[in-house]
């Protein structure tokens, strides 16, 4: 966003908690849909997709019960216009290069930041510099995109706000392994989800799905590689386990999102589950949205876009939602009978089987489950 706002003559400022250099190698998500690369190329940032990083897409394939069904996806001459397979840190690098080569202003290491006079005409914003001064930044506006847990959302009263949210009641284990995957995959199982995703050539994330009451040291690592073997129903590539974290899974919506002069993007905003892989993709349309009313006021001093900003965004987020959901109970609810069981998971082999065989809805189906975080 505040590339496109630079580029348009609107000045900005950004403060960013993390070091360059975190924010350069922390591991995030891998594929940019097709809604992303549109509008990266619209912005006039589509360099920033394509670096040494780029991973090989691969079709992939889905396991149910230990038996194969390959993804088989038929790609149409002269798409120029789907997925890249792109770690997110790798693209948040690009777009941070691009940022400061046209003169931006990013603040790093930025701490105990606060926001007050939202509702006024100059609303302010506080921080801590590296040195440890105080520093204060008088803004026409504030765009809030500090996360789940970020001031921005906090800073709101919280009869300004209500919070919609839903709890699928079990977690993934995530696994950053020091190993590499051939391809990509996905398996039901009646004992649950799982997920091997290339993370280059000698790393990959894992990902079971587990009770939610488990915790890391109920899974030590010979037990998660036993477990990969057991519902992909083959023999995994047993390698050193790096990190790994109990994620549960849940979804969320602030309504509204905004609050005087503060707007709320991406995860400050709302939640999907990994399953559906589109978090960077509600973070950009967020994006996008906001810089087009930003720079109409400045241009013009329409605010129109300003004011419908929350409910335009708002749309487009609860289609979303309804997918997130979808998709998530479709891959999971036929694992530990706990969840729902044997019937589920013949529902979802018939769901994935139509799918499969129909090639719209094969492109479709592979589109909007790529890029699992």
């Amino acid at each position: 966003m505040v590339n496109l706002l630079l580029r348009n003559g609107v000045d900005c400022i950004v403060l960013e908690r993390q070091s360059r250099e975190y924010a350069d190698q922390r591991q995030r998500a891998g594929t940019i849909d097709s809604f992303g690369v549109r509008l990266l190329r619209e912005w006039g940032l589509g360099d920033a997709m394509f670096t040494d990083d780029v991973v090989a897409e691969d079709e992939g394939g889905m396991w149910i019960d230990g038996e194969a069904m390959p993804i088989e996806v038929d790609q149409e001459d002269g798409d120029e216009d789907g997925s890249v397979y792109l770690p997110q840190q790798v693209l948040v690098r690009n777009l941070t290069d691009a940022f400061l080569a046209s003169g931006g202003d990013l603040r790093f290491e930025a701490s105990d930041v606060g926001l007050s006079n939202l509702d006024d005409h100059r609303p302010r914003v506080a921080y801590r510099d590296t040195a440890g001064a105080l520093r204060t930044i008088e803004a026409g506006f504030v765009a809030g995109a500090d996360g789940d847990r970020g001031v921005s959302r906090a800073s709101i009263p919280a009869h300004a706000l209500t919070r919609y949210t839903h709890e699928f009641g079990y977690s993934w284990l995530s696994i950053q392994a020091g190993v590499a995957a051939d391809s990509s995959g996905m398996a039901i199982h009646e004992r649950g989800f799982a997920a091997m995703i290339p993370r280059g050539s000698s790393a990959s994330r894992l990902y079971l799905q587990v009770p939610g009451t488990d915790t890391v040291a109920d899974w030590p690592d010979e037990r998660i590689w036993a477990e990969m073997a057991a519902r992909f129903g083959t023999a995994m590539p047993d390698g050193p386990i790096i990190d790994k974290r109990v994620i549960p899974l849940r979804s969320a919506v602030t309504v509204p999102m905004q609050c005087g002069k503060l707007f709320l993007l991406g995860d400050a905003a709302h939640i999907v589950p990994p399953m559906s892989a589109k978090g960077m993709h509600l973070a950009l349309h967020d994006a996008d949205a906001l810089a087009r009313a930003l720079i109409l006021f400045t241009r013009e001093s329409d605010a129109s876009l300003l004011d419908s900003y929350s409910d335009d965004a708002l749309q487009h987020i609860w289609n979303y939602q309804a997918f997130a959901a979808w998709i998530t109970n479709l891959m999971h609810n036929a694992g530990d009978p706990s969840y729902e069981g044997e019937f589920a998971k013949h529902i979802a082999r018939a769901e994935l089987q139509r799918q499969f065989l129909s090639p719209a809805a094969n492109r479709l189906f592979i589109e909007l489950t790529s890029g699992l975080n």
